[in-house]
């Protein structure tokens, strides 16, 4: 610790808590770091120099490393939902009672700073086991435990870990209840997007397809089990070279690229997906609907290119192509050759010729069919 952290931490009962605990035991990158404060008010906090950042309980920001410091609390279901819980926070509660509302046991270890185990609910144990297991009944009382349990699972899946039975019937529980309704579509989106981004995203919604909870908060997917099982195969095929921060978006429109219009648009509602999947799950089934026909000819391709906006954004084309490539190599190799040359056609050289208006659009189209024809029939 630094000399800063020890002046403001002097005296205090702190703990390391959570996934950092978790995940160094694991051997998994660790990225930030959770604090419980055990005995303190938040005046003394403020007084020491923590800023206030908790809006539901109280939460500070370290003055010199800004890692954030909880004090340690107890929660009470008094409502629906994941926001349905009544918060008390006060020096005599235990850090046994702040782990217990946590919702798994490997999630509800703590260390001291100098690196000892505070273990009251197995997590070590379960760790070693390769087991999710809740820490108590109280685990139904929060519906969103169903989507985090599930994407821990996509994250350690690899690992040989497995939801342990008692903990698959609580969350069948929950969705059998009706507490899933009540979660807001920003939260599952969360949790959601968080999966898409672990190492096996198609267990998370294969976990919430076995409990149920999937055909409530995605009917759009669980609809047609076949083509669910499908989607989810191709959630790892993508192209070569993919960078990391973009797999989450594609990995997005792979599963639902066969979905129709409506359906695929219902499910963005539903989630209140954000512009930049809703626009990729919208091209990705333009692409697999061109693949998917018997012809392929300059109308089709023109249709294609206009419907995914690639005159306008032209970054789109490359991408998609390579896409294509993964179930059609000869197609997108075709028309990777059709789209450079295409590409090349310019309005402002039409301009020049003296088109405008109306006219200039009708020959850019006109003139784009042609070279698409053009480059189409060649072998």
């Amino acid at each position: 610790m630094s000399g800063v952290r020890d002046r403001c931490l002097e005296g205090l009962a702190v703990y390391r808590v959570g996934g950092a605990v978790r995940d160094a035991r694991l051997g998994w990158p660790t990225v930030d770091t959770d604090w419980v404060v055990v005995g303190a008010t938040p005046k003394e906090m403020q007084r020491r120099g923590f800023r206030p950042v908790g809006r539901d309980f109280p939460v500070f920001l370290h003055p010199a490393t800004h890692e954030e410091y909880a004090l340690a609390r107890t929660e009470r279901k008094s409502g629906h939902g994941y926001t349905g819980f009544e918060v008390h926070a006060s020096p005599d509660v235990t850090l046994e009672e702040d782990l217990a509302r946590r919702d798994l046991t490997i999630n509800a270890m703590a260390e001291t700073p100098e690196g000892k185990l505070v273990d009251p609910y197995g997590g070590q144990r379960d760790l070693h086991d390769k087991l999710l297991r809740h820490v108590s009944p109280a685990f139904v009382e929060d519906p969103l435990r169903v989507l985090r349990t599930a994407r821990f699972l996509a994250r350690y899946a690899g690992l040989g870990f497995d939801i342990a039975g008692e903990t698959r019937s609580l969350m069948r529980e929950l969705a059998e209840s009706g507490e899933l309704s009540h979660l807001v579509a920003e939260r599952v989106w969360t949790e959601t997007e968080k999966a898409l981004g672990e190492p096996e995203p198609a267990v998370y919604f294969r976990t919430l397809l076995d409990c149920g909870a999937l055909p409530v908060l995605m009917p759009e997917l669980s609809a047609d089990g076949p083509a669910l099982e499908s989607a989810l195969a191709r959630l790892d095929s993508l192209p070569d070279g993919m960078p990391d921060e973009e797999r989450p978006r594609w990995r997005w429109a792979r599963l639902v690229e066969h979905l129709e219009e409506d359906r695929q648009a219902g499910l963005a509602e539903r989630l209140r997906l954000p512009r930049i999947y809703r626009d990729l799950g919208r091209q990705a089934a333009l692409t697999r609907q061109l693949r998917q026909q018997a012809s392929h000819g300059a109308n089709d391709v023109k249709d294609w290119l206009d419907g995914i906006d690639a005159w306008r954004r032209s970054e789109r084309v490359e991408p998609l192509l390579a896409l294509l490539a993964l179930d059609a190599p000869a197609l997108a190799a075709t028309l990777t050759r059709a789209w450079q040359a295409v590409s090349r056609l310019e309005a402002k050289a039409l301009v020049a010729e003296g088109f405008h208006g109306g006219e200039l659009g009708a020959e850019l189209a006109r003139r784009r069919r042609a070279i698409l024809e053009r480059e189409l029939v060649q072998p």
